[in-house]
């Protein structure tokens, strides 16, 4: 992948290596455990508790009643996508009570992914409000469940609310090689904006 122009803060480490801050979030139950899981070259670190009764109440399961545990602070991995850039990844919680945490989380964060369950759309709103209130760039990864319905990119998008110019890819949050290639659409992504942005001075 060719990286030149792509900017990011810090710079390179030892022999030549960046790192980037990359954030993946989403809704209750959409995936972004699994998806750190799957592409990071270390065992991640996750902070996942079993659900028990007495959040009942509190977690919509709606959609996910299957899931047996939640991330109750953040996942983190990482992942070099080649020799010269390493991605940290930080796996947000998604449940609104852990929504306080996320203002820690977003700090340094060059960019994001967005996962989206495309059966409950609305499990997503908030992750996407929160990368236009911090303006942190994005792309949105629909991950395909075995139940979800195909819909056209435009009707999710357009569901979505989201500007056409942000990138809309669908994988599969347990399969690496999907996976990473969400992560390659982010860092075209940044780099694309950070061409323009050059280009505007």
């Amino acid at each position: 992948m060719d990286l030149k122009g792509f900017d990011q803060p810090g710079g390179p480490h030892a022999g030549g290596i960046r790192s980037v801050k990359v954030m993946i979030a989403g809704g209750f139950g959409t995936g972004k455990t699994t998806m750190v899981r799957s592409v990071s070259d270390i065992k991640p670190l996750t902070t996942e508790e079993t659900l028990t009764q007495a959040s009942a109440d509190v977690d919509d399961l709606i959609g996910v009643a299957d899931k047996t545990e939640t991330t109750v602070s953040l996942d983190f991995g990482k992942i070099g996508l080649n020799d010269s850039l390493m991605l940290y990844l930080f796996g947000t919680p998604g449940q609104e009570r852990f929504w306080f945490l996320w203002n820690g989380l977003f700090k340094g964060a060059l960019g994001a992914v967005v996962l989206v369950d495309t059966r409950r759309l609305a499990s997503s709103f908030r992750a996407i409000e929160e990368m236009e209130r911090q303006n942190v760039p994005f792309v949105v990864a629909l991950n395909i469940f075995p139940d979800s319905k195909d819909y056209p990119v435009e009707e999710i998008r357009d569901a979505l609310d989201i500007s056409p110019h942000i990138p809309v890819v669908a994988c599969d949050a347990r399969d690496r090689t999907s996976s990473r290639d969400v992560l390659v659409a982010l860092v075209r992504h940044l780099k694309e904006r950070s061409a323009v942005a050059l280009e505007s001075r």
